[in-house]
């Protein structure tokens, strides 16, 4: 049986030892996540309020998202150990799927706002279940496979 120390996998996008993926992902996701309501809210109202948010929302969610994803691209590359977990990968790969999604969802959006209507709800709702999706993946590599947990002894 392997001891905490061992099964540890240090992440090398870290500041002070505290890795930055998981600390960039949380206003990606929740704009993206913010964008189905929003979408709703234009669906229900027809108000343009809640389509000028959803350009923004879709622009903060897709370019925020990118920017996180290097961190974990950092540490996909350049770790070995997490190079080797089908997890990793997954996780990684759906996520490519989901920020593409979300990019081409804020440009459909970026010229007129109000071209929400059919697919930019649909792929708000597509976007919103990968999120969840790759949630649960990073969730497995941080609690099965302790990616970027530090235990102590």
């Amino acid at each position: 049986m392997a001891t905490p120390r061992q099964r540890t996998i240090k992440s090398r996008a870290s500041l002070a030892g505290h890795p930055l993926h998981p600390v960039m992902i949380h206003f990606p996701v929740a704009a993206l996540m913010a964008l189905v309501a929003s979408d709703i809210g234009f669906l229900l109202s027809g108000d343009p309020f809640w389509a000028r948010a959803g350009v923004w929302l879709a622009g903060v969610g897709a370019f925020g998202g990118w920017i996180a994803s290097t961190a974990g691209i950092i540490d996909l590359v350049t770790v070995a150990r997490i190079r080797r977990l089908i997890t990793g990968w997954s996780h990684a790969i759906v996520a490519v799927v989901m920020l593409s999604l979300a990019s081409l969802n804020w440009l459909l959006r970026v010229n007129d706002p109000s071209a929400i209507l059919p697919w930019g709800l649909g792929i708000s709702l597509v976007t919103a279940a990968l999120i969840a999706l790759v949630g649960w993946l990073g969730g497995q590599l941080v609690y099965e496979h302790a990616v970027g947990v530090e235990v102590e002894d």
